[in-house]
């Protein structure tokens, strides 16, 4: 394996856990800000990586995908604990839909940031040149890719718990009652959309955005 191997793969993994680990913490700390001190009790707003690594989400499954050719990459922290008990004391369903939102807004805001920086970095003709144009590079990938995934409404992704908690504030809560049923299908439903071609309507939206924000 030469030099640019090694920070191929040192940069995707820095971005993929820069990703999912930062989107974890906006949950808590969003949370926290409307009185639930559950992750901060818990040291769940740490930035230490050993606090959030969940080693089917953050290590299996990305290192299956990565070394199966998938072309892609996906995965996922420890869940940050939430209260919404509390949370729904002190925010409301707008607390809640908020909370739900935070590691979104995190991942469509660091990508942003990323594509800007780019703008400003020289041609990759050093090896500190290529690094840090590798690391912007997969940072804009990853983070829009959990991004948008996350907005879709399948449990357990956060689009699930935003379109549960905006049509309970709206006093229907028969939606929050049918993903309570379904929630523990979630994850199934969602690793055979990945593995069959239904990925496609999935990802779709995703490289359309890529294209746009990576020419």
């Amino acid at each position: 394996m030469n030099t640019i191997q090694v920070i191929d793969i040192v940069t995707l993994i820095l971005a993929l856990a820069i990703a999912i680990i930062g989107h974890e913490i906006m949950h808590g700390l969003v949370a926290y800000k409307n009185g639930d001190p559950t992750a901060k009790a818990q040291n769940r707003l740490s930035i230490n990586p050993l606090v959030h690594i969940d080693p089917i989400g953050t290590i299996l499954v990305p290192a299956m995908l990565h070394f199966s050719g998938a072309g892609f990459l996906f995965g996922w922290a420890k869940p940050v604990p939430i209260n919404e008990r509390i949370v729904m004391q002190n925010g409301g369903y707008d607390g809640l839909i908020a909370v739900s939102l935070a590691g979104i807004a995190f991942n469509f805001t660091l990508a942003l940031i990323a594509v800007i920086v780019l703008q400003f970095v020289p041609p990759a003709e050093s090896l500190v040149t290529y690094f840090i144009t590798k690391l912007l590079w997969y940072t804009v990938i990853y983070n829009i890719v959990l991004g948008v995934f996350n907005l879709y409404p399948i449990p357990p992704l956060d689009g699930s718990h935003v379109v549960s908690h905006f049509f309970s504030k709206m006093g229907i809560h028969s939606v929050a009652a049918f993903y309570n049923k379904i929630s523990q299908y979630g994850m199934i439903l969602l690793m055979i959309i990945i593995a069959t071609p239904l990925s496609v309507i999935i990802f779709q939206p995703i490289s359309y955005i890529l294209r746009a924000l990576l020419p």
